[in-house]
């Protein structure tokens, strides 16, 4: 197991079937000897509940970009003391966001306030991931830095195999291990 000890990663969760892996992400980052702050879109609340995320990274799960429960202005802060974001996974509409530069949500906001390594860890069927209009938001994100793990080949949530399955949780710490490094 690669170490992260002393680190700080925010994960992004967004909606997709693969947001069960994400609570498996954070239990390794956290085996790794990291902190873990879970972002949740609302989307991805619909698959895994926040309480999931709560109970294994030990944290408040943020949602709202003014939850004062929290932190004032979450997004400010997490990009402060990040050391690393994390999307994981991230849908094709959250590629899109990331690319046009949305500050819609919390996790968008997020990521245009931080000045850390992002990487994004997609998750979604074959003939999203490979679509013109998809591509072309991958190559906008590359060109602000974003770092991409994944997808994989394998057996996907519609049952069809093919290109757009999320990385797996172990090879995903491992990379950001790597990176933070480096």
């Amino acid at each position: 197991m690669p170490s992260l000890k002393g680190r700080e990663i925010v994960l992004g969760v967004t909606g997709s079937v693969a947001a069960y892996k994400a609570a498996e992400l954070v239990r390794r980052f956290r085996e790794a000897g990291a902190g873990v702050t879970c972002v949740m879109t609302e989307s991805a609340a619909r698959f895994v509940g926040p309480l999931t995320f709560a109970a294994l990274s030990g944290r408040p799960v943020a949602r709202d970009v003014f939850d004062d429960r929290l932190w004032t202005m979450a997004h400010l802060s997490l990009a402060k003391t990040a050391d690393a974001v994390v999307v994981a996974p991230c849908t094709a509409e959250h590629l899109s966001r990331f690319a046009a530069g949305s500050a819609g949500d919390l996790l968008g906001a997020l990521l245009l306030a931080t000045r850390k390594p992002v990487f994004l860890a997609p998750a979604l069927h074959e003939p999203m991931w490979t679509h013109p209009a998809t591509q072309k938001n991958v190559r906008a994100c590359r060109e602000y830095g974003y770092r991409f793990i994944g997808p994989t080949k394998g057996p996907l949530a519609s049952g069809d195999e093919g290109l757009g399955r999320m990385e797996d949780p172990l090879k995903i710490v491992a990379e950001v291990a790597k990176q933070l490094k480096a």
